[in-house]
């Protein structure tokens, strides 16, 4: 068996494999949740990630002799550029340049996990979720080194000063960490660390290098389709096209005619075909003869699916915020200003479509995954660890789990069915065996983006400001089927058929209104659903900036000063609103033929105002320029989050120029690129961004510059062309 490719990223970026030779003693660092501390001379119990390193006072630093820094990256890397944001964390308080710093990805365990111990990747919570523990880690490695230094000199501990992976005296005495790491080593871990003050930071707020371009660079970066150990097997599953439809009966014969198919293995989820490669896998599957019972929802469509969210509105739904009476407002006699959206399912189409590769022998399952979503002892299903456990039937403590890079996630990786896959049939056949999708087949068994429904009304006062303000939402949940265990707390709401994923942004809108209701109606169909990048957001930051910037129009007011005037109560709000006008000269003139628009939003703890400036060129929407202003807080990274809003621009601009998966008969009718575009590089905007920290704690970064995008482009083709977009993706008409 080759040792290489363990989804580990030591060739990657010239970090050393961890070994399981050594035994590490548990500790608390006030703040920080569990620690690790590593000690040769103290053993704990099994099952906590180990390490041959000379210092490791915690699970995310080590630190060797030969003077080698490893953070331990407890998050995926999916672009977003963890990888680089988090070692930031640790260096700065370690006091040590980030290019002395190298990175590999964490074993799944409860030690790189939050809150009720779930080592998952989501939500833009990975900097806000490690700004705490990750600086306490670094910190308290620094005071260890400087207390080993401090008894080498048999001098106070206040005169070294820590500099440059240096500990150096008042004399100019210096002694290196890596001289240092052996003594450290056998310290006490502190439980109480200070903190550098912000002002001392020269590490966070920097647009250093990111750590992991030079190996996706020349190619050295492993991913999941490419990780696993040689003589791995391939295999390509057959799953019923229609939503709900299960396996009546196959033969087998057909495929294994097949040159290089080995096995044909039924699954929970279909039939899979074992071959020496990829070729020959897909051809002995596409060559199976195979029976479906497509089941009652073979003849499902869009018709019918959008008249069952109008139904279940008109039913009524759960109200999430209701504030003053907008009954008796709407009763006052003034002209109701109404209108509806809809919104597609949509896919999450990652570069690098679903894959995973698992080997159970000799009691044990190891799997190597692209995965968000590693450890979750805790939660019903569990993550990727516990998934694959249970499917290959081997104990939790029995797996290993590697995670790679990630080519592409926005939470379709967050799932664990191409987890099962791999790890159920690497129990019934021999050797390593890698499951891989398709672009098809992972076009059409997503975990899509909810499709829903919504309508509006509202009256607006003397002054032409909203007095009552009504917003039903129908859609499916992506919750209903993770409860009660995934989310806590959520089961106690679920009764009133609550979905807070499908309300966001929407029950909390920052609106002034004295009279508001938002109410929620779930509706239920067989389409999978689940996480899409910025979830909730990405739908209810479409409709409430429409339709504030209708209320704007109906007023007779500019958009930015109407939304200005709303948002008193919001002034990060009203900051980025304010950037953004002034960046992109809100009130000067368009250029001839084109108009602007603007929009703004909070998701996951950050701020994002945007203006777009469009024109319509062959009865299509152009998108020449995006302006777009963020407060994030505290920046980490400033490259990293210009980099992101960018690529959230233009993932929210696919999703409003092109995305639709359309139903029809039970199964979805997009396949590949042909018939689900992505953004082309020739379509892709000018984008400028300004960062307009607050100071306040980190907030989200992948996900918060997808929402304002697409009401920013829709705003400005009303002023262009009179034309209300109501429905995405955008049609001219």
């Amino acid at each position: 068996m080759s040792e290489r490719h363990d989804g580990s990223t030591g060739a990657e970026n010239g970090s050393k494999g961890l070994s399981r030779r050594t035994f590490v003693k548990i500790g608390v660092v006030a703040g920080a949740g569990l620690t690790l501390g590593v000690s040769y001379k103290v053993m704990a119990g099994p099952g906590v990630p180990a390490t041959d390193a000379t210092f490791a006072p915690n699970a995310f630093l080590r630190i060797d002799a030969d003077g080698s820094i490893t953070v331990m990256v407890g998050k995926s890397e999916m672009g977003q550029g963890v990888a680089t944001a988090l070692p930031q964390l640790i260096a700065e308080e370690l006091e040590v340049p980030l290019s002395q710093v190298s990175f590999q990805f964490a074993p799944a365990h409860p030690a790189y996990g939050t809150g009720i111990g779930m080592q998952v990747t989501g939500g833009s919570t990975s900097v806000v979720q490690s700004w705490q523990p990750l600086r306490e880690a670094g910190a308290t490695a620094r005071w260890m080194l400087r207390e080993a230094a401090a008894q080498r000199w048999g001098v106070p501990a206040d005169q070294i000063q820590m500099r440059e992976g240096k500990a150096i005296h008042a004399d100019n005495s210096e002694l290196t960490y890596a001289e240092l790491a052996s003594a450290a080593a056998l310290l006490d871990v502190p439980e109480d660390v200070p903190l550098k003050d912000s002002a001392d930071f020269r590490i966070i707020g920097t647009s250093v290098p990111r750590l992991d371009v030079p190996a996706k660079t020349t190619g050295e970066a492993v991913f999941g389709i490419d990780a696993g150990p040689s003589g791995t097997r391939v295999a390509v599953v057959a799953r019923s096209p229609v939503f709900g439809g299960t396996l009546r009966s196959f033969d087998p014969t057909p495929a294994l005619a097949v040159a290089g198919v080995d096995e044909v293995v039924e699954l929970e989820s279909g039939v899979a075909v074992v071959a020496d490669g990829y070729v020959a896998a897909k051809a002995g599957r596409d060559a199976l003869a195979i029976e479906w019972d497509e089941g009652v929802w073979n003849d499902l469509d869009d018709a019918e699916i959008y008249g069952r969210f109008e139904a279940a509105v008109r039913e009524g739904g759960k109200s999430t915020r209701d504030d003053g009476d907008v009954d008796a407002a709407f009763a006052a006699g003034r002209e109701l200003i109404r209108a509806t959206y809809t919104l597609p399912y949509l896919a999450h189409a990652t570069m690098e479509p679903m894959n995973c590769t698992a080997w159970v022998r000799d009691g044990r399952c190891t799997v190597w995954a692209p995965t968000q979503f590693q450890n979750a002892p805790n939660i019903v299903g569990g993550g990727a660890r516990q998934v694959a456990a249970k499917a290959a039937g081997v104990g939790a403590d029995s797996t290993e789990v590697h995670t790679t890079f990630l080519g592409g996630g926005f939470g379709r990786r967050a799932e664990r069915d191409y987890v099962r896959e791999a790890a159920e049939l690497a129990g019934k056949v021999d050797g390593p065996v890698k499951v891989v999708w398709s672009r098809e087949e992972d076009m059409q068994h997503d975990f899509y983006r909810p499709a829903s429904y919504h309508e509006f009304a509202a009256v607006l006062s003397a002054s032409g400001m909203p007095e009552a303000w009504r917003h039903r939402i129908a859609s499916q949940s992506i919750l209903q089927r993770m409860v009660p265990g995934w989310v806590p707390g959520f089961a106690a709401n679920w009764a009133g058929n609550s979905d807070p994923t499908s309300t966001e942004g929407a029950r909390n809108q920052p609106y002034h209104v004295p009279n508001i209701n938002v109410s929620y109606a779930k509706v239920d169909l067989p389409i999978p659903v689940g996480f899409w990048r910025s979830v909730g957001h990405s739908t209810n930051a479409f409709v409430v900036e429409s339709f504030i910037d209708e209320l704007a129009h109906a007023a007779g007011r500019d958009p930015y000063e109407y939304r200005r005037d709303l948002l008193k109560e919001h002034p990060r709000h009203r900051a980025v609103l304010d950037a953004v006008a002034e960046t992109s000269k809100w009130g000067s003139p368009a250029p001839e033929g084109r108009a602007r628009g603007i929009a703004v939003a909070e998701s996951f703890g950050s701020f994002v105002a945007q203006v777009a400036e469009v024109s319509v060129e062959n009865a299509q929407p152009r998108v020449h320029q995006v302006w777009c202003a963020i407060d994030c807080g505290v920046v980490v990274n400033p490259a990293i989050v210009s980099a992101q809003m960018e690529s959230g621009i233009v993932y929210g601009l696919t999703a409003a120029l092109h995305g639709r998966i359309n139903i029809q008969g039970g199964r979805v009718v997009q396949s590949n690129f042909h018939d689900y575009q992505m953004l082309r590089m020739r379509e892709a905007p000018d984008i400028e961004v300004v960062l307009a920290p607050s100071g306040e704690a980190p907030g989200g970064v992948g996900e918060p510059g997808t929402p304002p995008i697409a009401p920013a482009v829709t705003n400005a083709l009303f002023v262009l062309t009179g034309q209300r977009i109501r429905e995405l993706p955008i049609q001219m008409t």
